[in-house]
Parts: C-alpha cells; sequence; structure tokens
C-alpha cells in the first residue's frame, strides 16, 4: 500500500471519528448570547433553588475536524444574577456572596478542550469569581443546529473555593457548597472572508 492510501485511509477514520460536521471543516467562533444560557442550581436548607446568570459574552474557537486547536473564553456580568427574587439578587451581590462591586465579572479561560467521545469533550482551564482562581473541567457535547453550533454541558462548583457566601452563609447546612451550573451556548460560523 502507498503512503498516500495509508495517509488517505487514516484521514478517513479521523474524520468518521469525530463527527459528520468535520468533514465540512467549519470554525465556529461568535457566542450568541441571545440564544445561550448559563444557570445554576444550589440548594438552601436541602431544597434546589434555581437561578441564572443573564448578562455574559463569550469568544470561542471551534473546529470539529481540529478540536486540538480549540479555545473558549467566557465572562460573567455578575450584576446580572438572577436568584429568584429581587431580594435575593441584592443579597447575592453583597460583599458576601459575589461582591459585585469589587468584583463585576467572573471568568472562565480553557487551556484544554480535548474530545472524549462522539461529539463529546473534556473542556480545562481557569475559573476566576472574586479575585479567586481555580483549576476547573467541565464536560461539553457539541452538535450542529442549522449553521450554528451547541456545546452544553453542566459541571459541580464549590462555593468555598471562592468565598462564595460568607459569614453567617458560610454554614453548609443551610447553603450547599456545591453548586450546579449548567450552560448551552451556541456559536456562529466564523465570517465568511471571501
Amino acid at each position: 500500500m502507498s503512503p498516500q492510501v495509508k495517509h488517505f485511509l487514516a484521514l478517513s477514520a479521523v474524520s468518521l471519528g469525530l463527527a459528520p460536521a468535520a468533514v465540512q471543516a467549519v470554525e465556529y467562533t461568535q457566542v450568541l448570547p441571545e440564544k445561550s444560557a448559563v444557570a445554576f442550581v444550589y440548594k438552601q436548607m436541602n431544597v434546589p433553588v434555581e437561578g441564572a446568570f443573564k448578562r455574559f459574552k463569550g469568544q470561542v474557537s471551534f473546529d470539529p475536524a481540529k478540536p486540538a486547536g480549540a479555545r473558549a473564553e467566557l465572562e460573567i456580568d455578575m450584576a446580572g444574577v438572577d436568584a429568584g427574587s429581587p431580594e435575593a439578587n441584592e443579597e447575592v451581590a453583597g460583599k458576601l456572596w459575589f461582591n459585585t462591586k469589587a468584583f463585576p465579572t467572573a471568568r472562565f479561560v480553557s487551556s484544554v478542550i480535548k474530545p472524549v467521545g462522539k461529539d463529546q469533550y473534556e473542556v480545562a482551564g481557569k475559573m476566576t469569581i472574586k479575585g479567586r482562581t481555580v483549576d476547573a473541567k467541565a464536560p461539553a457535547a457539541f452538535r450542529q443546529d442549522g449553521k450554528n453550533a451547541v456545546f452544553e454541558g453542566a459541571f459541580v462548583l464549590k462555593r468555598a473555593d471562592y468565598g462564595i457566601g460568607e459569614g453567617m452563609w458560610a454554614d453548609f447546612g443551610t447553603v450547599a457548597n456545591e453548586v450546579q451550573i449548567k450552560f448551552r451556548l451556541v456559536a456562529a460560523p466564523a465570517p465568511d472572508r471571501k
């Protein structure tokens, strides 16, 4: 078998192992916040409470044919938190929780995005909240929705790692340490540069 045929077969195997979209070699770069969502669930007195971050922006560079070169960055406006009521929103913006005056944004920057199965990836990087930076990992499923890409996943962070909920709120019996973060990010293809 010639080297050219071996190379072609190897490339074909890689393409088939990733996703049907990989053959198209589309790079997704523009996160569409109006179509995306970042939400959270925590337990207060063992009762699940849901909330969401209403304002955020992000950048990605993702080509399904070249996942090793992928990058992602998400910046969340912490003053845009919806914790369920105006009173709760005011409380979590304060010094004991997010301290949004001193730390107006939270940020995630990826360091590695690696495939772990068909259309499944593990995204690792640094999460910064309230001036504290901690290693974070999240699974992300990829799918196409028309021309756009959709990345969905969930992971758990520990609020104590970031000093979220200090003072009288530091008791994990009142508010659990574990907070589930759920995301659905929709990204558009890179603009055609023709």
